[in-house]
């Protein structure tokens, strides 16, 4: 139902208020934006939003993303006022401050209400991309009575412009997913000044050309928002309503204007905005009729949630759903016991990325959640199974995804399907290629979502197509992220032990670096401990006085087995440590790291990469032997031999090291 545009008005206004008082008091900020789009998301959220406050978690509610997330005001705003838990008056007195959920970006984990934390222009409407997926896919399984929502994201020319846009609108119109719509605050303007500084290409142009449906409003226009929201809603094409606005609308002497972008209005602008916008009230105060307005659009999604909760408890597939929906952290491990005990029977020599899929044929064909794919590696990256159709424009049901060359849309599309639940994604490329998806493995971690990054060909051991595609830095590099756990396996069984804890982890993101070429198994136990767990173990234990621990990962633990048999051989006592993952082991106490690596030896690394970071573990007297520049073309094993992973080269430097 429509409302009256007389309340329509001092409802947009209260978003311009505390927009510009909250960016005022904290003295930093981006007012223009959502005071530029304070009319739009009034008549998205009072009219055609699905949510309930009260509920802030409820499946079937439509998801809003705000792309553009330095305009974070509006949808803290849009959460204070429609009633949900936080932000209070507080929180918003507070924002950019230490301490209060109103960050200067919006993050997920911090909120109710926010989807997605957004912020790296254009990777919101990736994620929506993602969320899109995870509803059509649903609702293919499920029906429109338990999965029937909308995504909505607000985006501005920043996000537009962004390489990974490209990517996004392409994947979304190829696959059709109609119930995705894109609010574009055309408002001519970014930090740098008017966008003919930079930009004269058609963007709805563009965005028809990819398959979507375009149209434009007036962004000021109640009713003609209406009318393009609605004719959005209706088309069965992804949807661009380009809503021409006023950045900063509000502000009489620095709106459409650049002034209003990334900086407070002032005091007196303020007071002129007062003034212009016929608003009263103090700093931080809503009157009581508006608030009144805005809490009932609450009320209004609260029924809709009560209608949806009746149609699940009469629905044949409620318990299927709701296993759908529900944590599978302690599914894997069981589901892979019976493949472990295979592999140690009878241990392959195989590529771990061959060893990956087949841990995950088990793992797709009994645990619905999961969707693969990969940027058009599937027969490199071997992430499909045979549990696994295509997720297609003719059958969402599929689970298995073709994301093109689209490294990095297929990443941020992969969290916003996390984000979205119901689903569990892994995609698959090179390892090279991850520096094309990095800030999305980034936005993984800090918005601590399980996504499972399988990046194959991990070494100079790729071979023939040389230093471009030989990774170097790239696996330390990927170390560095905060709560991400980066796995290389050494074998078969622990590459089934490591998708056993990358799909344990609810809230942390995993990368699998595994390899394309073939690897001797290092083990043949298969007992129900999952020895990677620890992020390190003791391999091989020193049969002389153990002078030496020798540390290596994926295809260097071989490597390094074959240098401590040298050793023993002439008397001098070596322990084989494989270590998976770094990140586990050093979450480990520290009787059990001084136990694995004690002080009175030597400490060697041995890793097919930069040396850099393994001094955190070898010491300052340690010995890592690693590859500090870049590759070449030639076959895996000759490389190997001529950058010195050989127990032939690295055992005199061992024995040399003894010496000193």
């Amino acid at each position: 139902m429509s409302l009256d545009p007389a309340r329509l008005a001092p409802m947009a206004n209260a978003i311009r208020a505390l927009s510009m008082d909250a960016v005022q008091a904290a003295n930093i900020g981006h007012p223009g934006m959502p005071m530029g789009m304070a009319d739009v998301a009034t008549v998205l959220w009072s009219e055609f939003l699905k949510f309930d406050p009260a509920d802030p978690k409820w499946p079937d509610r439509d998801r809003f993303v705000l792309s553009a997330g330095h305009g974070s005001m509006l949808i803290y705003a849009l959460l204070h006022l429609t009633g949900y838990e936080r932000p209070t008056m507080d929180d918003i007195r507070n924002f950019r401050q230490l301490g209060s959920p109103c960050a200067g970006h919006p993050e997920n984990f911090l909120l109710d209400g926010v989807e997605a934390t957004t912020g790296p222009l254009g990777q919101g409407l990736a994620m929506a991309v993602g969320m899109a997926i995870a509803e059509r896919h649903l609702n293919a399984k499920f029906g429109d009575d338990l999965v029937d929502h909308h995504t909505w994201v607000v985006a501005g020319d920043g996000c537009l412009m962004e390489g990974i846009n490209h990517e996004a609108i392409g994947l979304a119109g190829h696959l059709g997913l109609g119930r995705l719509i894109v609010l574009w605050d055309d408002n001519d303007v970014t930090i740098d000044g008017h966008t003919d500084l930079s930009t004269s290409e058609d963007i709805p142009a563009r965005y028809r050309a990819t398959g979507w449906h375009t149209v434009a409003c007036d962004g000021h226009d109640p009713a003609d928002i209406r009318r393009a929201l609605a004719e959005a809603k209706a088309d069965p094409r992804p949807s661009l309503v380009a809503c021409k606005t006023v950045i900063g609308k509000g502000a009489p002497n620095k709106q459409g204007t650049s002034a209003v972008h990334g900086n407070p209005l002032g005091a007196d602008e303020i007071a002129a905005a007062r003034v212009y916008l016929k608003w009263d009230a103090p700093a931080f105060e809503i009157p009581a009729d508006i608030m009144v307005d805005w809490r009932s659009l609450g009320a209004k999604g609260a029924e809709a949630n009560r209608a949806w909760q009746g149609r699940l408890g009469g629905n044949a597939l409620k318990d299927e759903f709701e296993g759908q929906l529900s944590e599978i952290a302690s599914l894997a491990p069981p589901i892979l016991e019976p493949h472990i005990a295979a592999l140690a029977k009878d241990p392959p020599k195989v590529a771990s990325r061959k060893a990956s899929e087949m841990a995950l044929e088990p793992l797709t064909q009994q645990l619905p959640q999961l969707i693969g794919g990969s940027a058009d590696l599937t027969g490199s990256n071997n992430t499909k199974t045979s549990s696994t159709k295509p997720f297609s424009k003719n059958d969402y049901s599929g689970r298995y995804l073709y994301y093109g060359i689209r490294e990095f849309g297929m990443a941020a599309a992969m969290n916003g399907m996390a984000l979205h639940g119901g689903v569990v994604p892994y995609g698959g490329t090179f390892l090279v290629f991850s520096d094309y998806c990095r800030n999305a493995i980034r936005l993984s971690a800090l918005q601590q979502v399980r996504v499972v990054y399988v990046l194959t060909h991990d070494s100079i051991g790729l071979g023939e197509d040389g230093p471009t595609h030989q990774p170097i830095e790239h696996v330390m590099s990927l170390r560095l992220i905060p709560n991400l756990n980066v796995f290389r396996p050494a074998d078969a069984i622990e590459t089934a032990e490591c998708w056993a804890l990358a799909l344990g982890t609810p809230k942390t993101p995993s990368v699998l670096s595994l390899t394309r070429q073939n690897l001797p198994p290092v083990r043949t136990d298969g007992g129900a401990e999952n020895r990677s767990a620890r992020g390190a173990y003791r391999l091989r234990a020193a049969t002389a006085e153990r002078k030496v621990v020798i540390m290596a990962t994926g295809s260097e633990v071989h490597v390094a087995i074959a240098c401590a048999e040298q050793l023993e051989s002439e008397g001098i006592g070596a322990d084989v440590v494989s270590m998976p993952c770094m990140e586990l082991f050093e979450a480990q106490d520290e009787a059990f790291r001084r136990d694995l690596l004690p002080a009175d030896t030597l400490k060697v690394s041995v890793e097919a990469g930069v040396t850099l970071g393994w001094d955190r573990f070898i010491g300052n007297d340690g010995l890592a032997i690693g590859l500090d520049r870049f590759g070449a073309s030639a076959p895996a094993e000759v490389l190997f031999r001529h950058f010195g992973f050989s127990a032939e080269a690295i055992v005199p430097k061992i024995k040399d090291k003894l010496a000193v």
